[in-house]
């Protein structure tokens, strides 16, 4: 069974792509923004990734942060978007849409698969802030998607676990069902005991200080919740390792 485990990593560097896959990541989530929960990378970031790792990459397609009601320019972009990373080697996509009273937006969610198409597509947790995950599911199913990314509907996968494990009950293998949010070495066994899923999804990142000798502390470039300007936060080879071994050794 551990043969069949696959291991996706979220990255929006470079340096953090080519850990994850010496790690031992099977395929990558690239995106920008994670401290908003991943938005659409920069075709120079594909282009590069690509050039440096063998593994699948699935690109973000999320125009800005927030909800996911877009409206008639953000489906622009979105669209625009899709068409790029697909004509720029993107291995899949990742992407979602609610209406505003919290279900799937079907046809938006149509009409971005047909236009990704061969591409496999991943719906991501724009599923946990659905109005009914079970009847999200069902949509999802129908639409074609190849898997979903899930928190189980709260604020991370193991306070998420009962729904995780209800959805893969209810999906019975129709759509893969990929637990993610604040998976770590600590809570990955039993997540995976109590889920009995078959793929994750972690960021599995470290911080480290920047190479600045130059500093002025008085600036920052964002928001309060912005990242500090002289630490960054790369994904680590040896935390990928060892989720991969915890996973490996639990299925």
């Amino acid at each position: 069974m551990a043969d069949s485990f696959l291991m996706e990593v979220c990255v929006d560097s470079v340096e953090s792509a080519v850990n994850a896959e010496r790690g031992g990541a099977g395929r990558l989530e690239l995106c920008t923004s994670l401290l908003e929960g991943g938005l659409t990378p920069s075709l120079g970031l594909l282009q590069v990734v690509k050039r440096y790792v063998k593994i699948p990459v699935y690109v973000m397609i999320r125009p800005r942060g927030g909800d996911f009601l877009y409206s008639d320019q953000d489906v622009e972009v979105m669209r625009r978007d899709v068409e790029l990373m697909k004509s720029h080697g993107a291995d899949g996509l990742v992407l979602g849409a609610l209406t505003e009273d919290g279900r799937v937006d079907a046809e938006l969610c149509m009409e971005l698969l047909a236009a990704a198409r061969p591409l496999p597509v991943t719906f991501h947790r724009a599923f946990d802030v659905a109005h009914d995950p079970a009847v999200a599911l069902e949509t999802l199913v129908s639409l074609g998607f190849e898997r979903v990314l899930t928190s189980g509907c709260d604020s991370s996968a193991l306070e998420g676990l009962p729904v995780i494990k209800r959805i893969i009950d209810q999906a019975k293998g129709r759509i893969i069902i990929m637990p993610g949010g604040g998976i770590t070495e600590r809570n990955l066994q039993r997540i995976l005991e109590g889920s009995g899923a078959q793929e994750l999804h972690c960021s599995a990142r470290s911080s480290r200080d920047s190479a600045m000798k130059f500093r002025n502390t008085c600036v920052t470039m964002g928001a309060a919740f912005s990242a500090p300007e002289y630490g960054l936060k790369v994904a680590d080879v040896s935390k990928v390792r060892t989720l991969n071994a915890i996973a490996r050794n639990t299925l």
